[in-house]
């Protein structure tokens, strides 16, 4: 299998592609503010041609270049259709008005194909199985996807703002939640096994195992209500 990532733009959001292997279809993966030039060097170098691009949620340092990348292709895009209205009004989704400039000159809207997301369904894209969790908290339709385990490959986990290295996804924009943060880690994360590798939004890539050892928030829902966590910054939009 080949994963392809890289930061993008002003928030340094991780933009991914994935692939069984180099010169085959592939699925690209949050494609945010200033991924599209990413995008089309990583199809380049490793002879890739998109067949889809899937969302983990709508704030716009996810889906800034989803336009352009789905435009260029002629591929559809998917999203869980409580953050569908985020790609046309990415300031209603931070509590700004909108007209108040955001980061210059961004291209929003809907490609012309969206298609949406629900939770618990399997996508098979590229040759590729993917099995989406709807984790609300950081946004209302924050979604998870996982592939699974295979021969010497550990499960993968795209999980968005959801879960990072050390951290979560904020609570204190318009659609978040702390309590459902909490409860996505709880359903979502908890069960998974040691192994798996999580591929975030932002940040470095880390492992279930790491997490449950080392993260507050994860070590927080693990312990049950009692638990009193350190407090740690949060990322994403």
């Amino acid at each position: 299998m080949l994963i392809a990532g890289f930061p993008a733009g002003a928030w340094g959001t991780n933009c991914y592609l994935v692939a069984p292997a180099a010169g085959e279809e592939c699925v690209i993966i949050d494609p945010g503010h200033q991924a599209a030039q990413g995008v089309e060097e990583a199809l380049k170098k490793h002879r890739l041609k998109p067949v889809a691009v899937v969302l983990t949620h709508g704030h716009i340092d996810h889906v800034a270049s989803v336009v352009p990348v789905c435009g260029a292709h002629d591929v559809p895009a998917w999203i869980h259709p409580e953050d569908r209205y985020m790609m046309s009004d990415p300031e209603k989704a931070l509590g700004r008005s909108i007209g108040m400039p955001l980061m210059g000159e961004l291209t929003v809207g809907e490609p012309d194909d969206v298609r949406e997301l629900t939770d618990g369904s399997s996508l098979k894209l590229a040759g590729l199985d993917f099995t989406v969790a709807h984790a609300p908290g950081h946004t209302k339709g924050s979604v998870t996807f996982q592939m699974p385990e295979a021969a010497d490959i550990p499960s993968v986990l795209f999980s968005g703002d959801l879960l990072f290295a050390g951290s979560i996804g904020r609570t204190d924009l318009p659609g978040g939640s702390h309590a459902e943060i909490l409860e996505s880690l709880a359903r979502v994360c908890l069960p998974l096994d040691d192994s798996t590798v999580v591929l975030s939004g932002h940040g470095p890539q880390t492992t279930i195992g790491r997490e449950r050892a080392t993260n507050p928030y994860l070590r927080e829902v693990a312990a049950g209500p009692a638990a009193d966590p350190m407090a740690a910054p949060r990322r994403g939009m």
